[in-house]
């Protein structure tokens, strides 16, 4: 069992157990960096001290006004100080945070209400219409709404609610944190897209919070005091963990309310910011810009991209620019990214155009995150031949509690002991995981299985594409056809028949798009194209 064979009087005790929570690298920040800048936001600038104040207040504010530990407290919040310090005082009183997405549709967020039962819903000012549009929907009891005043993006107090600057003046800067006895227990809940059916809950737990955070250190080769840029929304996996791993590392946190190209550069000129995230559009955002959006900056960027596979044309050319790209791959199911293309330094002498083929491939297993594998439907590992398709499945320590309310599901999710993404990929001889689509975006054409990914990689090397998605159209002779939905870069005119003659040129005829779609794409918050809504049109057609 692999333990000695005399352990008498050696237990787990307070000197040698304490749960794991991420909670603790403020605590540690701000005694170890109490002077250094945590946080910046326009022309605001707190120190680790004034940041691990601020969270005692809201922390003891919260249970002054009724929170318990396992409540659950929402946001509706862009990426701005108050999104960050939820993330600390709201696990910090004992309770959960539910980061809810800025763009759902009123419905949807009625829905979260009522399933997550939120006490308390911190919101920002432009977002009170939605939100009050949410709660005339619920069913249950409405949370109590305390209105966060964005005062650097122009806005004041509407008057009708409690103010999130009022409800910090009621807490103690001074207050212990609720810190949890079981590193087990809920930090975050989080939603899916629901693009099939209602959102899902994601049950996230400190232990789980706290790995990720020490894995991403080491997986992104970070230095000491890094400057995070906040371009991943923090509705989303709590924005991949990043705030909560900055502390650890005495980086600062530069919030970005509007994520555009010139914001970005501004940031990256103003604040020598040295590392974001993003998907893959971020990355065309700033290829794409114009002269006039762009700063000079003198720092080297270190970037994880995530959301979709990146296009080998796009990691070519953001990289001149400045910038160096890896990919990383998960779900908000693994708290975010669990696996990264970790770079060997053999593939340097390759050419230019292999190397952004290798940076495509979603990866290795990063070291906090257990296992990641490619298994057959008879829940056996796929040969390394860079052919055999099979489904991603993980199992770790950042692998959710399982879904909120919904034992079914979890259990359908865990069948046969591993998470199943429902991600279909290939490993490569060397054990690098590649993506070749979401299950249900395989498209059969005449027997044969298309992968979307491969045609919008060939597309994008056109020198017109901006941006596009393949999805599968109905057709009477092949059962259904890739279809291409396409934006074009700003000036640029092509027709369809040039780009489908382009494809047709490097894949083979099954795969060529049968019809091209031109027109701006629909995006979650998080850049992601929304593939479900595109295949909706393509049955139109």
């Amino acid at each position: 069992m692999g333990w000695l064979a005399d352990e008498v009087g050696l237990e787990r005790c307070a000197a040698n157990h304490v749960a794991l929570t991420p909670l603790s690298h403020l605590a540690r920040a701000a005694d170890v960096f109490p002077g250094r800048v945590a946080l910046v936001y326009g022309q605001t600038r707190r120190s680790y001290a004034q940041y691990h104040a601020r969270v005692s207040r809201l922390a003891s504010a919260l249970a002054a006004h009724g929170v318990r530990p396992g409540d659950v407290v929402a946001t509706l919040l862009p990426n701005i100080p108050a999104q960050a310090e939820a993330h600390f005082g709201v696990p910090a009183c004992g309770a959960v945070i539910n980061t809810i997405n800025t763009r759902l549709d009123p419905d949807t967020i009625a829905y979260i209400f009522d399933h997550g039962g939120a006490a308390v819903l911190l919101c920002d000012t432009a977002l009170l219409p939605l939100a009050e549009a949410a709660i005339d929907l619920q069913a249950g009891p409405p949370p109590h709404i305390i209105e966060v005043v964005d005062a650097e993006a122009g806005f004041a107090p509407t008057g009708r609610f409690q103010t999130y600057e009022d409800l910090l003046d009621q807490g103690d800067p001074a207050a212990p944190w609720h810190m949890p006895a079981d590193e087990w227990e809920s930090i975050a809940l989080n939603y899916t897209s629901g693009t099939t059916g209602r959102p899902k809950g994601v049950v996230c737990h400190h232990r789980g919070a706290y790995l990720l955070t020490m894995g991403t250190v080491v997986s992104w080769g970070m230095a000491m005091h890094p400057v995070y840029l906040t371009i991943v929304p923090l509705f989303h996996c709590n924005g991949w963990g990043h705030t909560w791993m900055m502390p650890l590392v005495g980086g600062t946190l530069v919030c970005c309310r509007d994520v555009t190209a010139r914001a970005i550069y501004a940031a990256l000129a103003d604040h020598g910011v040295t590392h974001f995230g993003g998907a893959p559009i971020v990355l065309n955002t700033l290829i794409n810009a114009p002269a006039d959006h762009r700063r000079a900056f003198d720092q080297i960027v270190q970037v994880f991209t995530a959301g979709a596979p990146p296009a080998p044309s796009t990691l070519a050319a953001i990289e001149p620019l400045g910038f160096v790209v890896k990919q990383v791959y998960g779900l908000t199911e693994t708290y975010g990214h669990i696996t990264e293309c970790l770079w060997d330094v053999q593939w340097d002498a390759l050419p230019q155009s292999e190397r952004a083929a290798i940076k495509a491939r979603t990866g290795v297993v990063q070291p906090m995150a257990g296992e990641a594998v490619v298994l057959d439907d008879k829940m056996q590992a796929v040969p390394r031949d860079g052919i055999t398709l099979g489904e991603i499945m993980i199992r770790g320590n950042t692998v959710m509690k399982g879904y909120y309310k919904n034992p079914t599901a979890t259990a359908d999710a865990f069948a046969g002991g591993w998470f199943h993404s429902g991600d279909i990929a290939f490993q490569h001889p060397d054990g690098y995981i590649k993506i070749t689509d979401r299950a249900k975006d395989i498209i059969i054409s005449g027997g044969e299985n298309v992968s979307s990914v491969e045609v919008e990689s060939t597309l994008m090397h056109h020198p017109a594409v901006s941006l596009c998605a393949v999805v599968a159209k109905p057709d009477d002779m092949w059962g259904e056809v890739p279809c291409a939905f396409v934006e074009l870069k700003d000036g640029v005119e092509v027709t369809e028949a040039v780009l489908i003659a382009f494809v047709r040129s490097q894949l083979a005829g099954f795969k060529t798009p049968k019809k091209v779609i031109f027109g701006e794409l629909p995006k979650t918050a998080t850049g992601k194209i929304q593939k479900f809504e595109l295949r909706t049109r393509a049955k139109l057609l």
